[in-house]
């Protein structure tokens, strides 16, 4: 199967990467938005990580003939690190601000944005009854052959397939954040899945030039976030338990394992948000005299002050200047 036409369903941090991404592997690419003010919040995201997308590219030139290029290339935008030279790169600069360009389109009707589709990708907010919502009010307007996906990072696909209409046709498809440097893509079906159609979406992800990280069984936060979400819970923990500020907890991280990055700037990368979604969903959320609830409270009241995170310029970090 080809797939010429791709939709993302929602434009957060992930979906704007994602959508981003298809258009730059050659992809008619459109986000579906609900509203006009989606479109406002969207528009500064695309921005912001087409300029990231080509400064990577363009930060890869200096590592052309070092053997250091071989691990800090952005292995989702160059295919052949091991023939690429300066001037490539700067051809792929020139291409993929081109498809990036031309390739992406927002779209505030769901008919007409789902229309032809091969590939459909929901990128929503982790909340069930709103995923579950919106899959039945899309089920008369898929077409027979759209493939739909869901970039869900912590709900399994089994939870929803039977309000899709299509649950052969229906996938988790998860990307990780900075998709251009971190290209993986985490394939898991559900019982009911065609494996035909898990076939075409393994297929698909390389296209975008991911690396599939294929699933035999659902696993709930699949791989990445199976090695991820403990580490993040421990920093919060750490943080709400008054142990130690971020920036501390985060130098620890960085300093003792080499990582380049601690666990309260993943979340900053993550959003906010999104952080705030999952800790809602955790069984001691309605609880005053749990350690979650207390990190809701910090985390709402860092949202609430329009500290998002990194696409809106802070988070726990001020990423302004």
């Amino acid at each position: 199967m080809e797939f010429k036409k791709v939709v993302l369903l929602g434009g957060g941090v992930l979906g704007t990467q994602i959508a981003l991404m298809s258009a730059y592997t050659g992809h008619d690419t459109t986000i579906w938005l609900r509203s006009e003010g989606s479109i406002g919040r969207t528009e500064p995201k695309i921005e912001y990580y087409t300029k990231a997308i080509l400064q990577a590219l363009e930060d890869a030139k200096k590592f052309v003939g070092n053997p250091l290029g071989a691990f800090v290339y952005p292995k989702a935008l160059i295919r052949d690190w091991n023939n690429i030279t300066v001037e490539g790169i700067d051809e792929l600069i020139a291409q993929g601000e081109k498809n990036m360009k031309e390739n992406l389109h927002l779209e505030l009707d769901k008919e007409k944005a789902l229309k032809d589709a091969d590939i459909a990708i929901e990128a929503m907010a982790e909340n069930t009854e709103e995923k579950i919502e919106f899959y039945k009010s899309i089920q008369d307007i898929l077409d027979e052959k759209t493939i739909l996906c869901t970039n869900s990072s912590t709900l399994l696909p089994s939870t929803f397939a039977e309000h899709t209409g299509r649950p052969e046709k229906y996938m988790a498809l998860h990307f990780a954040n900075s998709i251009w440097a971190h290209n993986t893509a985490e394939c898991m079906g559900h019982e009911g899945t065609d494996p035909k159609v898990y076939e075409q979406v393994v297929a698909f992800a390389e296209d975008m030039n991911m690396v599939p990280i294929q699933l035999h069984k659902e696993q709930p936060s699949y791989v990445l976030n199976s090695l991820l979400v403990p580490l993040l819970d421990a920093g919060q923990n750490l943080w709400a338990r008054g142990i130690a500020d971020p920036e501390t907890i985060d130098a620890s991280w960085r300093i003792g394992t080499g990582a380049p990055v601690g666990p309260f700037q993943i979340m900053d990368v993550v959003g906010l948000k999104t952080v705030s979604n999952i800790l809602n969903m955790k069984p001691d959320a309605k609880d005053p005299e749990s350690v979650t609830y207390r990190l809701i409270e910090m985390i709402d009241e860092k949202i609430d002050k329009g500290e998002l995170g990194v696409t809106s310029g802070k988070g726990f970090y001020d990423y302004s200047k």
